[in-house]
Order: C-alpha cells, then sequence, then structure tokens
C-alpha cells in the first residue's frame, strides 16, 4: 500500500513547528518511509484505543509519535506529532 496524499492540520503544523530541528529531520525522515510503507514494522504502526479508537500512530524516535487517519486506502491525515502528550 503507497500513501499518495497527506493531509496536514493545522494542530499538526504548529505541533511540527514547536520540534527541535532535528526531531523535525528524523521525522521528514520517517515520513518518506511511511508514503511507501506504512504498516512497516521499522514505524511501529499501531492502531490506537480509547477517545483515539478511530486513529492510528506511528513512531519518529523513541518518544515521538505521529497520529495520523486513513481517510481512504491512498490518502491520511496527519492530527498531531509530539512525545506521549499526543495521545491525550
Amino acid at each position: 500500500m503507497l500513501v499518495n496524499k497527506i493531509d496536514l492540520t493545522e494542530k499538526f503544523k504548529k505541533s511540527f513547528r514547536k520540534l527541535p530541528a532535528s526531531v523535525q529531520k528524523q521525522a521528514v525522515f520517517k515520513i518518506e518511509i511511511f508514503k511507501i510503507e506504512p504498516l512497516g514494522k521499522s514505524l511501529k504502526t499501531h492502531k490506537l484505543k480509547g477517545k483515539l479508537k478511530n486513529k492510528w500512530s506511528f513512531s519518529v524516535d523513541y518518544s515521538h509519535r505521529i497520529v495520523f487517519e486513513f481517510a481512504s486506502k491512498s490518502e491520511v491525515v496527519f492530527y498531531d506529532i509530539g512525545d506521549h502528550d499526543v495521545y491525550r
């Protein structure tokens, strides 16, 4: 499955801008991997539960995650990026 389109929410854009440059660079790298293989093992992609039950998450690094939702088979929406507080 390839991801052809990624929509970014304003919250995602704002959170991304607040990240250190090194984490931003790592996030861009992981997003490129995500486009090719969104459910790849290296991303640790997983479905969320509770109030985020319709959303998914993948790892940028040990402490940062991207929360997203599949809009279709080839389109996703990125909702937020950050540490584990993105799950709140």
